[in-house]
């Protein structure tokens, strides 16, 4: 399958709560993750995780889904266009 370069968007309600499950996923997935940022606020409820991602369809959804199984995270992502080789 052709590799996407992806963004991929995660909001993380009860952050403080949910960080460690959240975390799991994305070390599972971690091969495939190129950039990873967030907004690290103690004070707040929600955070904010932003990815880039080199992935097909598949592990993109497959990253996703195991996200989405998680109470309180709300995932959203767009692939851009083929990877450079």
């Amino acid at each position: 399958m052709e590799k996407n370069i992806c963004i991929v968007g995660i909001l993380v309600d009860e952050r403080a709560h949910r960080a460690p499950e959240v975390q799991q996923v994305l070390t599972r997935h971690g091969s495939r993750i190129l950039s990873r940022s967030g907004i690290p606020d103690p004070g707040r409820r929600r955070g904010i995780i932003t990815l880039t991602m080199e992935a097909d369809e598949s592990e993109r959804r497959t990253l996703e889904r195991d996200l989405q199984q998680i109470e309180g995270v709300v995932v959203k992502s767009v692939a851009l266009g083929p990877a450079l080789m």
